[in-house]
């Protein structure tokens, strides 16, 4: 699945920004807002905390635009910024940091055989079902499946380790599974259950 990030800016877009126009940073604030809202609402579950998080973000974007030296995409680079911003809003609450699944639970890989539990899900009935997800187990889901991060590089953001990421995204898929029921093609769970085409 492709990122919304996704957004080619141009050279000299990016060069503005890094010569600290307000200009410029209104305009790639303009265009990663909404991607940018949308994972961060997706790793915290909470609107108005993913509005901060997006606003602390795309602050430090144009704080450290000069860093950008271009060996990889500057939405990449967006994109890591924002993640960092949720991880740490993250950790500043501690409630968010205790939800997870048990790590001392044996890890299992998550069942790639079968289509991802949202495939045929209605997207309200996903949304009920991630946030009754554990924050971080959630926030290790989202970045996994559809921003596309490997196991490593969701340890190091989380700083958590490799199987600590491998078993929140068996058990967090497991349990959005029984939240949602197991729809197939072969086997809907239901006709509301069923994504609209």
């Amino acid at each position: 699945m492709n990122s919304s990030f996704c957004i080619d800016i141009p050279t000299r877009l990016i060069t503005r920004i890094q010569r600290g126009e307000l200009g410029a940073f209104e305009q790639v604030y303009r265009l990663f807002e909404r991607p940018a809202w949308t994972l961060a609402l997706r790793m915290i579950g909470n609107p108005e905390d993913a509005r901060e998080v997006v606003h602390d973000a795309m602050l430090r974007v144009f704080d450290r635009a000069r860093q950008f030296r271009g060996d990889s995409p500057f939405w990449g680079w967006v994109r890591r910024i924002v993640v960092n911003e949720a991880l740490m809003r993250l950790r500043r609450d501690r409630t968010h940091v205790e939800q997870a699944y048990d790590e001392t639970e044996q890890a299992h890989e998550a069942d790639t055989s079968t289509p991802a539990p949202w495939a045929w899900t209605e997207a309200r009935q996903l949304e009920s079902a991630l946030e009754a997800l554990p924050a971080l187990t959630r926030s290790v889901i989202w970045l996994y499946h559809v921003e596309g991060h490997t196991h490593p590089e969701i340890a190091e953001m989380t700083g958590k380790s490799v199987s600590f990421s491998k078993s929140q995204l068996a058990r967090g898929t497991a349990r959005l599974r029984e939240l949602l029921g197991t729809c197939t093609p072969e086997s809907p769970c239901s006709p509301t259950l069923m994504a609209t085409p």
